[in-house]
């Protein structure tokens, strides 16, 4: 559950300001993502686990509402749902502290339990629960599209980045994975290369309001965003990685799903929170047309 603070500006260590308001929003990575593609019309199912608690209810109730089915959905009756505590300042940009709960708690044999027996065609996956929980799920990734979301960042082992067909960090997380900023085409090819010499087959850097950058064996390209009036970037890069996972699903070309997730993820940064702020399909296809 994301509990959000409206600020005029980042506080200083050891500084108190005044808020301009509080909301909670239902968030957490994998169910933003899986929200996503829910509010796009795809069939999406998610793999976590919640708490008892009253905030493991909501959360059901919004991934429900959202067309996500949540039968693999755990509830811990000993550990609080995970939360994240969330400063957004005047020009929409966010500072984020996640306390897991229940995230860390779901554990490999859950992973494979769920995803046994079942027909999908692409595995979306974050770091926000345990590492050998992501190992266990890459293991499902023959003959499907396994994307991995490298957030938050930490060291991946060379063994589960061969698995990836796309690793899709952002700039900070591009950053701590390689040591390189992407900052312009060049400093993103540089980064990239560090991880396709690793085994990724795609590294797919999102940049917000820049858009993104692909590069694989053949190269790199930059695939720039829409415009638009940013209120709340949280879930942006949720966003873009549930759209991505979605319309490459449907059968679209990566060029084409890489136009349309950015259109999404900016969509996403015009409303508040992180799945509330989820574009539909009709919202993108009428952005597209404009």
């Amino acid at each position: 559950m994301d509990l959000v603070v409206r600020t005029p500006r980042f506080p200083l260590p050891g500084e108190s300001i005044q808020g301009l308001g509080f909301q909670t929003f239902a968030g957490g990575k994998g169910a933003n993502q899986a929200t996503a593609v829910g509010k796009l019309g795809g069939t999406v199912g998610l793999i976590a686990k919640l708490g008892a608690d009253p905030f493991g209810d909501q959360l059901i109730q919004s991934l429900t509402s959202s067309g996500v089915e949540t039968s693999r959905v755990k509830r811990d009756p000993t550990e609080a749902t995970g939360v994240a505590l969330i400063t957004v300042d005047a020009s929409g940009q966010n500072t984020i502290v996640v306390a897991p709960g229940t995230n860390a708690l779901l554990t490999p044999h859950e992973v494979r339990t769920g995803l046994s027996g079942i027909e999908f065609q692409v595995l979306l996956v974050q770091l926000e629960v345990p590492m050998e929980s992501v190992i266990a799920a890459s293991e499902f990734s023959e003959g499907r599209t396994f994307i991995l979301n490298p957030a938050p960042a930490c060291p991946i082992s060379d063994d589960l980045l061969n698995r990836v067909d796309y690793l899709t960090p952002n700039e900070t997380e591009a950053q701590i994975l390689t040591e390189i900023l992407p900052v312009d085409d060049g400093s993103c090819l540089a980064a990239a290369k560090v991880l396709l010499d690793r085994g990724v087959g795609n590294v797919l850097i999102t940049l917000g309001p820049r858009g993104s950058f692909l590069a694989n064996s053949k190269g790199g390209r930059h695939f720039p965003s829409i415009e638009v009036t940013a209120v709340d970037t949280t879930g942006a890069g949720d966003a873009f990685n549930g759209a991505l996972a979605h319309f490459l699903a449907r059968g679209e070309g990566i060029d084409q799903a890489i136009r349309l997730a950015n259109i999404v993820g900016a969509l996403s940064t015009t409303r508040p929170g992180a799945q509330a702020s989820m574009p539909s399909l009709k919202d993108v296809l009428a952005r597209t047309a404009s």
